[in-house]
């Protein structure tokens, strides 16, 4: 299995609105070495890249921060170059960090599609302006033996010990 493919499967993974908190995005914070983030309003869409690439054996930035992903994996040089499933990386506002990952879903000419964490606060693609664009990168080959690996069409769960 792809990063992209584990990705696919948390499509419509949602924020609980309140108090209550997912206990899937919490997972994946935990996944990532970050258990002590206890709710879903921190900004997600890194944790959500690394954790589905922690789970095909691979090791993410393990940062939460979207940029993170610039210098991650093999550099994808020309958007025409891209491939379903590459890493996109995005900038945010005026700032030097703030921005936004996701997997690279396709080009229509005028944006490209994303498939990430904390889109509209859930799982989705989404839409994103190509003038925001910071770098394509191509996740290396995962291990032949996982240890996450089970069922494809069930997202994987990390089991470790999650703050609630």
């Amino acid at each position: 299995m792809t990063p992209y493919e584990i990705a696919l499967s948390y499509l419509g993974e949602q924020e609980i609105e309140g108090s209550l908190h997912n206990q899937v995005i919490l997972a994946m914070f935990a996944s990532v070495g970050h258990p002590e983030i206890d709710d879903d309003e921190t900004a997600w869409c890194a944790a959500f890249v690394g954790h589905c690439i922690e789970v095909v054996g691979l090791r993410s930035t393990r940062a939460l921060t979207a940029r993170s992903y610039v210098k991650w994996g093999e550099p994808v040089p020309d958007i025409e170059l891209a491939l379903e499933g590459d890493i996109v990386v995005f900038k945010r506002g005026n700032s030097t960090w703030q921005g936004h990952v996701g997997f690279f879903v396709g080009d229509d000419g005028k944006a490209i599609s994303v498939l990430g964490g904390n889109q509209g606060d859930a799982v989705s693609i989404a839409r994103y302006r190509k003038d925001k664009l910071l770098a394509f990168r191509r996740p290396p080959h995962a291990p032949s033996s996982n240890p996450f690996a089970g069922d494809p069409g069930e997202p994987f769960l990390f089991t470790g010990d999650v703050k609630r």
